[in-house]
């Protein structure tokens, strides 16, 4: 019989709908003021550090919405912004800044029995939700300096192995001279450097010296690596900022692009952002005492660095390894129960490793945490200056040659263990950054770019659904049906997808969805009509009319489709956020208008004896 439906598509039809209104709902609750409390260093968050915020706000009469601890972080919900405000001052002022995190944000306020689906609202971008845009610029100097200072301790390591002795060896600006007393010594030396540092070009001087300069393809790689751990370590420490959907990718060949949408506090981005850190494993002088050196009499090879709990130690400046050769970390206890550290080097950095603890076994290493934090000063080029701030986080011994893999021990708790794996997994910022642009957009701003999106799709929508109705009276009532569930449907997509984002333009795409989604029920119903024109019954109309228009409405889908995803692949930001909604929408559409519509349809009219259809 004509227009019967296969139970699976019922089933279908429901299922598609169902988990996608679901997925949708969480966008009806709206979000919170918030503000977030992470840890930093070695501060742990935990149901103690909670309950005493909550009783200093309870103690100073804020009224607050909730507050929970989940992830290691507490976030604190409240009535409205300036509530927020004044929260956050008080949070601030109880806590010590150096162990702790305090961001004010919005946090979605989605229900718990949705929470417990993964059902969450989707993520808006900066010109909806508000947010902080930075441009920030990686301080190339300092990374072919730090990368010439690792050329300095190879040279010394590799020559003095081969037996190779050289007067010194000195760091330029722009390269490294080895200095010898002989020419036969220079031309040893001269002859192997060249066969193992194939990145370097070595030359030879008048005065006994060797002279080594980047290659420019080299100078290039240390350039994008700089670029890209960057990026890497900005997104671990957006994390403190509970930002759900940041953006953060390269521009041109020194800048980074940085977004944090809902982020209020822009003053606590920035400085967590500027902040730049790197891991250097030295020796200690165990020849020399640090007193002496604290008194000034501090040896040319050594110097004084304190360790995290206060304690003076006397390190030697050579540097056996950088945390730039760190690809993983892990924490962990031994079959003791005693806590440590996992890690694992890439393979130059391997055997660096094992040719520097071959010679310190039994001896003991440091662990130097350093910092470079900006002043808020600049100097004569305009460029900020940054101020230094190094730590010892562990010192233990060497117990044999080590090589890709290693622990290292002598840590005081799990607590310490977990965060000094946490710092050498993020790996090494080898280059400070700063910001050169920084643009801010207030919620208030961001919430009127809602509205009038809103506005602009439910107009839209309204004159859709009542040409449709006057116009194909009852089927035009099954037309609205599948209009309105297909945006429901692409709302629920967009909360699915991770890493989907909302913009302004993705609202205009959603608007154009909208007037494009009826275009397949247009041609369906015309067919309808010119089938019932020809003579046919209600029955055969109804079918040849869905069947005949599928191959048009196909073609037409599929090639706006491809031109959806052309705009995706070489747009960026605005461009990539109409074309993700119009891609969605077109899917959406497709199959609301053809299985949606076929399924009402038939349910009404199919297997029935129809003289009339209202069309």
């Amino acid at each position: 019989m004509l227009n019967k439906t296969p139970f699976w598509k019922y089933i279908l039809v429901i299922f598609v709908v169902g988990i996608t209104a679901l997925y949708a709902m969480p966008n009806i609750y709206g979000e919170d003021h918030a503000i977030q409390i992470s840890a930093s260093n070695n501060a742990t968050v935990s149901e103690e550090l909670k309950t005493s915020i909550e009783r200093s706000l309870k103690d100073k009469g804020i009224e607050i919405k909730g507050i929970e601890l989940e992830n290691e972080r507490i976030l604190v919900r409240l009535l409205d912004s300036d509530t927020q405000l004044v929260a956050r001052e008080l949070i601030d002022s109880t806590l010590d800044n150096d162990d702790f995190v305090v961001a004010m944000n919005l946090a979605p306020d989605t229900p718990d029995w949705l929470e417990a689906f993964g059902a969450n609202p989707m993520k808006l971008g900066l010109d909806l939700r508000g947010g902080v845009h930075f441009l920030m610029e990686v301080d190339m100097n300092s990374a072919t300096t730090k990368a010439y200072e690792d050329v300095v301790g190879d040279f010394k390591l590799q020559l003095r192995e081969e037996r190779i002795f050289y007067r010194t060896v000195v760091q330029n600006a722009d390269s490294v001279d080895v200095i010898f007393r002989d020419a036969d010594m220079l031309e040893k030396a001269q002859f192997y450097l060249r066969n193992q540092f194939g990145n370097l070009s070595i030359t030879e001087r008048d005065d006994l010296t060797l002279r080594a300069t980047f290659l420019e393809a080299r100078l290039a790689e240390i350039r994008d690596a700089a670029v890209k751990q960057n990026v890497t370590i900005i997104r671990s420490r957006i994390n403190q900022l509970g930002v759900a959907e940041p953006l953060v990718q390269k521009q041109g060949q020194e800048r980074i692009v940085v977004q944090l949408p809902g982020i209020q506090d822009t003053a606590k981005a920035k400085e967590i952002l500027n902040a730049t850190a790197t891991l250097e494993f030295r020796m200690l002088d165990e020849k020399n005492d640090v007193r002496d050196a604290m008194r000034g009499r501090a040896p040319a090879g050594s110097e004084v660095i304190y360790h995290k709990n206060g304690q003076p130690y006397l390190l030697k400046k050579q540097i056996m390894l950088t945390g730039s050769h760190i690809i993983d970390a892990n924490s962990g206890v031994d079959q003791y129960g005693v806590p440590n550290v996992s890690i694992d080097l890439d393979s130059k950095g391997g055997a660096k490793w094992s040719k520097a603890t071959k010679e310190n076994i039994k001896k003991p290493m440091a662990t130097v945490f350093i910092e470079y934090k900006t002043t808020g000063e600049r100097d004569v080029n305009g460029k900020l200056v940054f101020e230094k701030k190094e730590e010892i986080i562990s010192v233990a011994t060497i117990q044999g040659q080590l090589g890709s893999s290693f622990q290292i021990t002598g840590l005081d708790s799990p607590t310490e263990a977990r965060e000094l794996s946490l710092l050498l997994r993020a790996g090494a910022l080898i280059a400070p950054i700063q910001i050169v642009e920084e643009r801010t957009v207030g919620p208030s701003l961001g919430k009127e770019n809602i509205e009038l999106g809103m506005t602009a799709i439910i107009w839209g929508l309204a004159a859709v659904l009542v040409f449709m109705l006057i116009y194909y009276r009852a089927f035009g009532v099954i037309a609205n049906i599948a209009l309105v569930l297909n945006l429901v449907m692409i709302i629920g997509i967009m909360s699915m997808i991770p890493g989907a984002t909302l913009t302004l333009p993705g609202m205009a795409g959603i608007v154009l969805t909208v007037g494009m989604a009826v275009d397949a029920n247009v041609l369906i119903f015309e067919r309808i009509r010119e089938e019932l024109r020809d003579g046919r019954s209600p029955q055969q109309s109804i079918h040849f009319g869905y069947d005949s228009a599928f191959s048009t409405i196909l073609d037409a889908n599929i090639t706006t489709f491809i031109a959806g995803l052309i705009l995706f692949a070489v747009g960026t930001g605005p461009i990539k956020g109409f074309s993700i909604t119009l891609m969605i929408g077109i899917a959406t559409s497709m199959f609301t208008a053809i299985i949606v519509t076929r399924v009402l349809v038939n349910s009404i009219w199919g297997g029935r004896r129809v003289t009339k259809l209202s069309i």
